[in-house]
């Protein structure tokens, strides 16, 4: 007991949250990115696609004319050019920014040993709790099935009368 400092046991606790803090934010943030990898994913295909495609024209003159295309044809080739350049910007910023996040992740003590000696232990101690719940459980049906006996009961001594 004498040389156990509540202040240092409680500065050691605060450190270890504000870390899982960190931890948990990082984790948030790389979620994000991966939605903004995929969003950006998705989003070139379809440019692909758009520019793969090529404009209506007519096939014959049996066949009407084709929809005129707006005056801005010139500046929709230009918008069309420059956007696989900038998804591909906007992908490469993304990817940066995921692996920049990745290396920000603490690096976990005492190696994979560690590691799984801590997992073996957490694993052990979810054991323990498992079974103390199907304890808890199997005590709440029972007592759950005496409430509705005694609710039988008095419902029948009720009908009785």
């Amino acid at each position: 007991m004498g040389n156990h400092h509540p202040v240092a046991s409680c500065n050691s606790s605060s450190t270890v949250n504000k870390d899982l803090v960190i931890l948990v934010d990082i984790i948030s943030q790389l979620q994000e990115q991966v939605n903004t990898i995929a969003g950006l994913a998705f989003n070139t295909f379809g440019l692909l696609q758009t520019q793969r495609d090529a404009p209506p024209v007519r096939l014959s003159t049996n066949f009407p004319e084709p929809p005129a295309t707006p005056a801005s044809n010139a500046e929709d080739a230009t918008n069309l050019a420059e956007q696989p350049k900038n998804t591909s910007a906007g992908l490469v910023k993304a990817a940066k920014q995921f692996d920049s996040l990745v290396a920000a992740l603490p690096v976990a003590e005492g190696g994979k040993e560690a590691q799984l000696k801590r997992i073996a232990k957490l694993l052990a101690e979810n054991d323990v709790l498992g079974q103390e719940l199907l304890k808890q459980l199997e005590a709440a049906e029972k007592e759950l099935k005496q409430v509705q006996e005694l609710f039988r009961q008095a419902t029948d001594d009720c009908l009785n009368f």
